[in-house]
């Protein structure tokens, strides 16, 4: 046998082309030389939420990022997406679509309008509002720690809870203003306007071209808000801690967000299960960064509460000291809700929306052609449209 076979024998045997060799050593490769595998030291002094506490009560922890999804709002009434037999995907025979997630695709909103307004009429009651979840977010921002809430949802419940547009991140979009779908005309619309349409069961369409008007909420196939992108470059860098709470993170680029915070930050997730866990060489090869580690001999700064996102951040309170002042304050603003809308048949408007360049201080715009702006507005107590998980 040549020496050339027998090498060739020897590689063979030794897995040189089977492909899981190969595999392992670029995870080595890349664990040694990214320090994937280092042990780092420990953020918190127990991976509890009892540790996440005395850390948020150091001087180490002065400015707090929310990621937020539909299990915040479920207790408002609000369904979310893909809880069996109760989610949003799982009532949606009735609408004869191809496929659930059609009914929030653009390109088939575009020609087949309809059940998506009617699924947003079936949505729109005025009864919802803020949960113990939204008030929690409101009280890290009356104690000065709250750097920015960045939201799947666009029920608009932040709003409504007390967050100004410079406190949010509406990464979905916002059902606040609507714009003609044909891109060489896009006249917009308000939410009165469209409001009234979805409760009279006609199709919008616009009054200068007649294509059809969509609300300004993100569908799948449309680009995110400028605004998303922006906030995430200036505010990540700087993040003291990482709340995750009623999100599966399954959606990107949302999702990758957990990955953005620097490795020095804690990171506290408050959902049902857990999730945003993921090999970090395999996010890595996909670029979207580590996922979250609960459970290995290495973490070192990732905390799991499980369980109702309502009773956790009341457990959350409780462990701060803040229990009482959040039960007053949702209390207090649930009589304020109840009793404008018990004074008047229509909710009244607030305040006046006002639009700002796309940048972190303050609301953002996309003005790419073709793709829909998210147009900033101030709080109003009629806002109760759709939400995202």
């Amino acid at each position: 046998m040549s020496e050339e076979a027998e090498d060739s024998d020897s590689d063979t045997e030794n897995g040189a082309t089977g492909g899981e060799p190969d595999m392992d050593f670029l995870r080595n490769f890349f664990t040694q030389t990214l320090s994937l595998g280092s042990q780092k030291e420990r953020l918190l002094d127990e991976l509890t939420l009892e540790g996440v506490v005395r850390y948020m009560q150091s001087e180490r922890c002065r400015r707090v990022i929310c990621l937020v999804g539909a299990g915040i709002s479920t207790s408002a009434g609000i369904p979310d997406f893909r809880s069996p037999s109760t989610g949003l995907y799982d009532n949606l025979e009735k609408y004869h679509l191809p496929y659930p997630e059609a009914i929030f695709e653009i390109s088939y909103f575009k020609k087949h309008p309809e059940p998506f307004f009617t699924l947003a009429k079936e949505l729109y009651p005025r009864q919802f509002k803020p949960t113990i979840c939204h008030y929690f977010i409101r009280l890290l921002k009356d104690k000065g720690l709250l750097l920015r809430c960045y939201t799947q949802n666009i029920d608009t419940l932040e709003r409504i809870a007390g967050l100004e547009q410079e406190d949010l991140v509406e990464a979905h979009g916002t059902f606040y203003t609507s714009h003609c779908v044909r891109p060489s005309c896009r006249r917009e619309y308000t939410l009165n306007w469209m409001k009234g349409k979805i409760f009279s069961e006609v199709t919008p369409k616009c009054e200068d071209c007649q294509s059809v008007v969509k609300p300004d909420i993100i569908f799948f196939g449309e680009s995110l808000p400028a605004r998303f992108f922006s906030c995430m470059q200036s505010d990540f860098p700087k993040v003291d801690l990482l709340i995750i709470m009623g999100t599966s993170l399954q959606v990107q680029p949302f999702a990758s967000l957990i990955s953005k915070a620097p490795l020095s930050t804690p990171r506290l997730l408050i959902n049902k299960e857990k999730a945003g866990q993921l090999d970090p060489f395999l996010g890595m090869m996909m670029g979207v960064g580590g996922g979250m580690d609960f459970d290995s001999k290495k973490a070192y700064r990732d905390v799991a509460w499980l369980g109702d996102c309502e009773q956790g951040c009341l457990a959350l309170a409780e462990l701060l000291g803040w229990k009482k002042e959040l039960e007053d304050l949702v209390q207090r603003e649930h009589a304020i809700i109840d009793a404008q809308r018990g004074r008047d048949a229509q909710p009244q408007h607030f305040s006046i929306p006002q639009e700002v360049p796309a940048t972190c201080q303050g609301g953002g715009q996309d003005d790419r052609e073709g793709e829909t702006p998210v147009t900033a507005a101030a709080l109003r107590r009629d806002v109760q449209p759709l939400r995202d998980s």
